[in-house]
């Protein structure tokens, strides 16, 4: 693998080709191409196409399309050859750049953690949890776990860029608190070759408190088996998770700091006992206020009307988006921290 320059800025755009970019994505995307070019560093893209199942080549297409024509531009991706990025005649490939091309890498890092007792295989179905955590005792343990850790209320704003708090958003944080059924199972751990044919979850140290220091949010704390439980690693039909991809990807790819939205800021900690696991070494993160709509919902892709997409056939002049983006929340104290 080649070696990065030291001390350089590696930032990253990391889409999944499920539907078409909404307002959120594109300003969340604006601020780490914006800081990538402030640090006079790299920007890749990445294609996170693990959901076989809601993943489309068309959606693959737009996301390209789509930030083109709202003006950004990446020095390392599925669609460059590696030396054609911004500013520079040579970037050393960090490739493959779809994550449906790196299984190799994740079945690396699931043995390594299989191999330290890190991780258990668990049988549990998604109505196995849902049940469980129907019980009294269960679901008080459940509401406690996914009480937000505090956070400084975010400004409130009557027009289509507002921001959501990043706690307080319905389904900001969708994993179901795990009752560890499964977790005397992580003696067995050592008996699989292979990742597949069950589910596979991360067992946290109970009651340590994971901090880290957003590039907005500021500080952060998090307390395992209270904010968040045994997550999931690997998926019973044999797809790596959200969780373990992104944090070896962006060891892989030598990521220094990882811009996203704010409802990953839970996210960040199971991350970062996962990067101490493997021994990685730890980026700097900056997470990006959500956007909500006319009702006061978070956007999502299906939100058709919000799209990228729907903007460029709409004539909407993608400078003046990038004016109300700038002007909607004071990045400019926020892009030049650090």
């Amino acid at each position: 693998m080649a070696e990065p320059l030291v001390n350089q800025y590696r930032g990253r755009l990391a889409p999944s080709p499920t539907g078409y970019l909404h307002l959120g994505h594109a300003r969340t995307f604006w601020v780490a191409w914006q800081r990538a070019r402030t640090a006079h560093g790299k920007l890749i893209f990445r294609n996170e196409d693990l959901d076989y199942q809601r993943c489309r080549p068309k959606f693959v297409s737009a996301m390209y399309e789509d930030l083109r024509w709202l003006g950004l531009d990446w020095d390392e991706g599925p669609d460059l050859d590696g030396d054609a990025g911004h500013g520079s005649s040579f970037a050393p490939s960090f490739g493959p750049y779809s994550q449906s091309e790196r299984r190799s890498f994740y079945l690396e890092a699931w043995r390594n953690l299989r191999d330290g007792g890190f991780i258990y295989p668990c049988t549990c179905s998604r109505k196995d949890l849902e049940r469980s955590l129907s019980a009294p005792h269960e679901a008080l343990h459940a509401a406690e776990m996914n009480q937000p850790a505090p956070q400084e209320d975010e400004p409130q704003r009557d027009d289509r860029f507002a921001e959501a708090s990043p706690t307080a958003t319905p389904g900001a944080d969708d994993e179901l608190p795990y009752p560890g059924i499964c977790r005397d199972k992580i003696a067995t751990a050592g008996e699989y070759d292979s990742p597949a044919g069950v589910s596979w979850r991360f067992k946290v140290p109970d009651d340590e408190t994971t901090s880290f220091e957003d590039g907005y949010f500021g500080k952060q704390q998090f307390v395992a088996g209270r904010d968040f439980s045994d997550f999931l690693l690997w998926r019973r039909d044999d797809i790596p998770a959200y969780q373990l991809a992104v944090v070896v990807d962006d060891a892989a790819m030598r990521i220094t700091e990882v811009v996203r939205g704010a409802d990953l800021l839970k996210s960040t900690a199971r991350q970062l006992l996962l990067m101490r696991a493997l021994g990685y070494s730890v980026p700097a993160y900056f997470h990006c206020p959500l956007l909500r709509d006319e009702k006061n919902v978070r956007l999502a892709k299906r939100h058709d009307a919000l799209s990228l997409r729907a903007l460029r056939e709409r004539g909407v002049d993608p400078a003046e988006l990038r004016k109300q983006f700038a002007e909607a929340i004071e990045w400019r104290r926020g892009l030049m921290r650090g």
